[in-house]
């Protein structure tokens, strides 16, 4: 039996949250029906004619893309433009498009922490953590007899997600009192005679964007009429969460032999790098995409070199002016790796659902700049 395309979705948003996406992007459906069953889901890095004609003659129903198509607010769609023409396309064959962008770069296991073990970069962590504010904490009264329904209605949808651990809830038993008034129907005790009923104070985290989802989820579990639960904003970090990433090599290398290395650990047909080749270099910043901006916060975290692509003359120039040596190895190639990762994570992620969709990697990926 298929998946919807709504819970296709839903695992890459348990991979990447929503709320994580930056302010100016535009993250997620671009269009579709998120009611539509999928029997099989291709990815790309990008949107164009040849993938979505991929798209159809693979009878793909979803793609999950990194770039968004539709980045700017549209105020028109017309066939003759290249936008409307792959709208068009995507409506005219129902393929529902969906865009996972800067929340997978930021998010803990996303584009950057994929090139980082790529790279075999020890020690990793953000090179900008974000800021505090996007987690709640959920503490709800649940009878003993429901425990195990509800905390596991609240996992499902989201919760108690903390870096590489899922399920993370803490319990406690105590005693709770209440007073059927008239016309209530309680789960236990009787109108106007006041119960005490044998309860768990359950307790879980909820990142901001999912926090409607699991309250829907943990609301249709719970056995009582009116639901006693509390809901705290908190100032913690999401965990692992952030721009960019920063670790260490095993062992020092000369600034050259870096630059080789990732050559050919991201299949780059060419590359460029700034700084003395024999410089040793162990500290390493990694940023996929264009990451140049980041060369200041990798120059506070103590990073040798930057490696990230689209890095501009003047913008090469102060890096190197302030002993930063960095490694342009190319806005595509930092962040294809990705895709895999992605293929990976979401057959597992369905096999557990014990559902057969495929889950397939576009072959029309490349590059838009040539080499000679």
């Amino acid at each position: 039996m298929p998946l919807k395309a709504k819970q296709v979705v839903a695992l890459i948003e348990k991979l990447a949250p929503p709320f994580l996406a930056a302010s100016w992007d535009n993250s997620g459906w671009q269009v579709g029906d998120s009611e539509k069953p999928v029997h099989r889901v291709l990815l790309s890095l990008d949107v164009n004619r040849q993938v979505i004609d991929e798209a159809v003659r693979q009878e793909a129903q979803l793609i999950i893309c990194h770039h968004p198509l539709l980045f700017k607010p549209l105020r028109q769609i017309m066939w003759q433009d290249n936008v409307g023409q792959l709208v068009h396309r995507l409506i005219e064959r129902g393929i529902g498009l969906y865009a996972a962008h800067t929340n997978l770069d930021l998010a803990p296991g996303g584009v950057n922490d994929v090139l980082a073990r790529l790279l075999d970069l020890q020690e990793i962590r953000p090179l900008r953590e974000e800021e505090g504010g996007n987690l709640f904490k959920l503490v709800v009264f649940v009878p003993v007899e429901h425990l195990d329904r509800v905390r596991e209605a609240v996992c499902r949808a989201g919760a108690g997600h903390i870096g590489r651990y899922d399920y993370c809830t803490f319990q406690v038993a105590g005693t709770g009192t209440y007073r059927p008034l008239s016309g209530a129907q309680p789960f236990h005790g009787e109108v106007g005679e006041i119960c005490l009923a044998s309860e768990v104070r359950l307790e879980t985290i909820i990142p901001a964007g999912l926090v409607k989802r699991v309250l829907t989820a943990m609301l249709q579990a719970h056995p009582y009429e009116e639901v006693a639960y509390d809901l705290y904003k908190l100032e913690n970090k999401f965990p692992g969460a952030g721009l960019g990433r920063v670790g260490s090599l095993e062992k020092d290398l000369p600034l050259a032999e870096l630059a080789d290395v990732v050559k050919q650990k991201l299949g780059c047909r060419a590359l460029r790098f700034g700084g003395e080749p024999e410089r040793l270099v162990r500290k390493v910043a990694i940023c996929g995409g264009s990451g140049g901006e980041l060369w200041r916060s990798a120059l506070s975290a103590g990073a040798d070199v930057l490696i990230t692509g689209d890095i501009g003359y003047h913008l090469a120039g102060d890096m190197l002016a302030a002993g930063m040596c960095f490694i342009d190895a190319g806005h595509f190639e930092t962040e294809q790796p990705a895709l895999l990762f992605l293929q990976q994570y979401l057959r597992q992620e369905i096999a557990g659902l014990g559902e057969g969709v495929e889950v397939l990697l576009s072959n029309y990926q490349r590059s838009p700049f040539n080499c000679c």
